[in-house]
This record gives structure tokens, C-alpha cells and sequence, in this order.
């Protein structure tokens, strides 16, 4: 059986002849699917006004494309661990590319709810495959899988947002603009990269099965699953206010309706994120994900208060703390899981990570558009904004309780 080292040894030369353009080529993918699954957030307004729906129908086009990613992290998240990553990277292409036509040929909210749950079903099956190819690519000497892991989700977010506000603004067809854009990148990837990049997982028995709906977690990564668990919670469950209902927030809230202005608050968010996630992947990661969890409750309490007085300058501030607090803790949460993963279970364990954070993405979220429709935009901001930071504060505690105990049982120096 091929090792992932002899698989990137292999093949035609090119890409095929460096884990160096690998691991770089597969980071690149990562962040324009990503990019791709946030260009339609500041587009929803527009959509919202060309179809007429509601905050609540809003949030269900965004929850729907959440669930159909959560499928696809169950259903195929291990499959790259037994049929190869290759395999699953053309196909979960290929989906982006359908996803892209689609909205193309958007003329209602069906074809919105469809456009999504194949664009759902591609980023699900992409996340985990695409981040298992970092983890099997990296050099053992500059461990950065993790850094990607968690910095791809900021950059791309944060690029798709500030591109289709762009398009919004200065362009005459956005959405045609947009989604053509992506249809041909996602076309060229599929004929053109992919054919380029080696096999680094071989292939063993067990596709079928690891078709089966199930959150793999193997044993060696539990303890660390758990404890990063209620962080995950609460940094996805704010990532999925800020990009169903953030540009709406702005407008009804603080009467932004410049379309750029409200996608510059998703990179507020993300871009700080990336930052963050870059600037402190080398700290110990229990200590990232406490200070991350910190400072991420602290943004999320001037949210709080932005919302209650109307400051405007106060409200993308808090949310450029928030987003930098996400990406401490978030870089913090992937490196502890991570580490010491064998390499036939990476598929499997990426994929779990991003089921709790896509569920927390997308209910509260879901939530939160229906509770808009009834009582406003702005004490549902506050509740949810509420609840999330008090979440984080009780993340930071549990992780405090976890070192003290780990300081505790560590055997005591001997007086002589």
C-alpha cells in the first residue's frame, strides 16, 4: 500500500513533483469554495427585492444550503479516507459548478433553495477533503494544516463577501456576473488543476460503509473534541447571523444601504479572523482557543451594545474584535484536534468538526430569521448576541478548568 508520501512521488510531473504546490493548490481551492459558498450572502437583498420574501423565507434559503452541507459531511465525509481524495475533489467540483448555473437561472425562490442545497452539498464534500489533502501534504518540519484549516474559512468568506458587494455596486448584472465568474473557475479547476494534483490517499476497504450517516470521532481525538466543542458553538453560531442576516442588520438596523458598506461587515468579521488565525497558529492551542474565546465575548458584548444605542462605528468594531477572537480560537480548536490524527481518519475527523459547527451555523440562525419576522431585526441581534457571549465566557471557564486539572495531575517535582 502506498504511503501519501509515495502517492505525492508519483504521477505526471508538475504538481505532481512538490508537496510544496500541492499543499498550496489545495489551500487556493479551499478558499474560493469557501469564497463561492459566502458570495451569496450580500446578495440576498438583492434577491429580497427582486422576489419579494421575508427575513424568515431569508434565512430559510440561507439554512437550507447548511443542511444540505451537513448531509454531505455524514454521508461522504469519510469517503476520501477509502476511495482517494481525487475522486471526491472532481465531483464536489463539478457540484459547484451546477450550483453556479443555477443561480444563474434564478427566477424564484425554488431555484434559490436548489442553487443552495447543491452549492450545500458541494462545500460539504470539499471542506473535508480539501483540508485532509493539507494535513497529508504538509511538510512534518512546517506543521500548517491546521493554519490553513482555519484561516481558509475567514479569507475565502471575506473574499466572497467583498466581491459580490462589489459586483452589487458597480456592475449592471450582479448575479450574472458573480455566478458566471465562479462557473468558469470552478470549469477550469475540474479540467485543468485537478489533473495536475497527485493522489494522497491510498485507497482501502470500507467505501460503503463509510457511507453511513455518522459523526466520526476517533478515540485518540475525543477528549480534545469535547473540550473544543462549546467554542466551536459559539463562534459558528455568530458566524451564522453575521452572513444570513448581517447586511439586513446594517439596513434595518443602522439604515446602511449601500450594498459595499454591508459586505464590508462580513469582512470585518472574516478578514480579522484570517489575521488572527495567522498571527497566532505557533501559540500553544489551548491558550489561542482561551484568549480567542475572551476576545470573542468581548466583541460580541459591544455588538450587544451597538445594537441597543445605534452607534454605527461601534458596530463593525465590535464585529472586527468578534471576527479576530473567532480566528484565535478557532486556529486554537483545529491544532488541538487535530494533532497526533492518523491519516486514515483525518477525512473522517475534519468532517465531525465542521458537522458541530455547520449545525451551530445554521439552527440559531434559522431561528433568528423567524424571530425577526416577528418581533425586528434588532432585540433578536440583541438576544442572540447575548446568548453567544455567554456561551463563549462558558467556553473560556470549561477550558480553564481542563489546564488547572492537567497542571494538577502532572507529577510534582521531588525535594532532595
Amino acid at each position: 500500500m502506498r504511503s501519501g508520501r509515495a502517492g505525492l512521488r508519483s504521477g505526471v510531473p508538475a504538481l505532481r513533483s512538490s508537496r510544496a504546490a500541492t499543499f498550496w493548490t489545495a489551500a487556493a481551492l479551499l478558499v474560493l469554495v469557501l469564497a463561492a459558498s459566502a458570495a451569496p450572502s450580500p446578495l440576498y437583498r438583492v434577491y429580497q427585492e427582486r422576489f419579494g420574501f421575508s427575513s424568515g423565507v431569508l434565512t430559510a434559503v440561507f439554512g437550507i444550503y447548511a443542511f444540505a452541507l451537513l448531509g454531505a459531511l455524514l454521508v461522504v465525509g469519510r469517503l476520501s479516507d477509502h476511495v482517494g481524495r481525487r475522486p471526491v475533489l472532481v465531483a464536489g467540483l463539478l457540484l459547484q459548478v451546477a450550483a453556479s448555473l443555477l443561480f444563474l437561472s434564478a427566477d424564484g425562490v425554488g431555484w434559490l433553495l436548489t442553487a443552495r442545497v447543491v452549492q450545500g452539498l458541494s462545500v460539504g464534500a470539499l471542506t473535508g477533503t480539501l483540508g485532509a489533502i493539507l494535513l497529508d501534504s504538509q511538510r512534518s518540519d512546517r506543521p500548517r494544516a491546521a493554519l490553513l484549516n482555519s484561516a481558509s474559512p475567514g479569507v475565502g468568506l471575506a473574499l466572497g463577501a467583498v466581491a459580490a458587494g462589489l459586483a452589487i455596486e458597480g456592475l449592471g448584472a450582479p448575479t450574472a456576473w458573480v455566478f458566471g465568474v465562479l462557473a468558469v473557475l470552478f470549469s477550469l479547476a475540474v479540467l485543468v488543476v485537478v489533473p495536475l494534483l497527485p493522489e494522497t490517499s491510498p485507497r482501502v476497504p470500507g467505501a460503503l460503509a463509510s457511507l453511513r450517516p455518522r459523526v466520526h470521532v476517533p478515540a485518540a481525538q475525543r477528549a480534545a473534541f469535547v473540550v473544543a466543542t462549546p467554542c466551536l458553538v459559539a463562534l459558528w453560531a455568530l458566524g451564522g447571523l453575521y452572513l444570513s442576516l448581517g447586511p439586513s442588520l446594517a439596513a434595518g438596523v443602522f439604515g446602511i444601504e449601500d450594498h459595499l458598506v454591508g459586505s464590508l461587515l462580513l469582512v470585518a468579521v472574516n478578514g480579522t479572523g484570517a489575521i488572527a488565525s495567522v498571527a497566532l497558529w505557533r501559540t500553544e492551542p489551548s491558550t489561542a482557543m482561551l484568549l480567542g474565546c475572551l476576545v470573542f465575548a468581548t466583541g460580541v458584548g459591544g455588538t450587544v451594545v451597538s445594537l441597543t444605542t445605534g452607534n454605527t462605528a461601534l458596530f463593525f468594531t465590535a464585529a472586527a474584535v468578534s471576527g479576530f477572537g473567532f480566528g484565535a480560537a478557532f486556529v486554537g480548536a483545529i491544532a488541538t484536534v487535530t494533532r497526533g490524527v492518523a491519516a486514515g481518519e483525518r477525512g473522517g475527523l475534519l468532517s465531525s468538526v465542521f458537522v458541530v459547527g455547520y449545525l451551530a451555523f445554521s439552527i440559531p440562525a434559522m431561528a433568528a430569521g423567524l424571530a425577526a419576522s416577528q418581533v425586528g431585526l434588532r432585540p433578536t441581534g440583541q438576544v442572540y448576541g447575548a446568548a453567544v457571549a455567554v456561551l463563549a465566557v462558558a467556553a473560556a471557564v470549561g477550558l480553564l478548568r481542563v489546564r488547572r486539572r492537567a497542571t494538577e495531575r502532572r507529577p510534582q517535582p521531588v525535594a532532595m
